[in-house]
């Protein structure tokens, strides 16, 4: 496996061997002594997955306090773009983000430690997302941010006309920005 951490300190791409014959391929997609020799210790206790159409956007999405997540995520059928937006308190690169592709061909891993929110955005037909957390998901302690923040200035790709949002994506938590998330996000960390 390669890793390369990209921009964002402790924002991972993890991008595993393939091989591959006339019969199709075989990679390994999660090795927990190459992770932690790199990346460091992390405790993944659930495995998810979705299956989405083209123009579903997810996120941003984050937890907050001892609900916080790191995640390991991958496409293992389609194409997205993966978006993860630091919001660690004090932070050099606070409200600064990370926009990798991620794509069933390429086998690209993103890792993301806590205190970010994360998104994702299908380019292809349909794409199926799967991720690794190490925390369980805790609605109470959930805040959306709106994806089309001006402050985070994303660009998601594809023209927001053709983006299917769910409900609480589209309102969220009033469809906050990542500069109301400092005053609540800090306030959460403590509690």
């Amino acid at each position: 496996m390669e890793f390369r951490e990209l921009e964002i300190k402790g924002v991972w791409l993890i991008k595993p061997q393939r091989f591959g014959d006339s019969r199709g391929y075989f990679n390994e997609t999660w090795k927990q002594g190459e992770f932690e020799a790199h990346v460091g210790k992390v405790n993944f206790v659930q495995d998810n997955e979705s299956l989405s159409s083209h123009g579903v956007l997810r996120g941003l999405h984050l937890q907050r306090g001892e609900w916080s997540q790191a995640k390991l995520v991958r496409v293992s059928q389609g194409r997205v773009l993966d978006v993860a937006v630091d919001l660690r308190s004090g932070s050099p690169t606070w409200g600064k983000h990370v926009a990798v592709e991620l794509t069933h061909e390429g086998g690209e891993q993103l890792f993301i430690p806590r205190g970010f929110a994360h998104g994702f955005v299908v380019l292809s037909e349909v794409a199926q997302f799967q991720y690794k957390v190490d925390n369980v998901y805790a609605p109470q302690s959930e805040m959306t941010i709106a994806f089309d923040d001006p402050d985070l200035g994303i660009d998601w790709v594809i023209d927001p006309s053709e983006m299917l949002l769910s409900e609480k994506d589209q309102t969220g938590d009033g469809n906050i920005t990542a500069a109301d998330v400092t005053a609540v996000y800090t306030v959460m960390m403590t509690q």
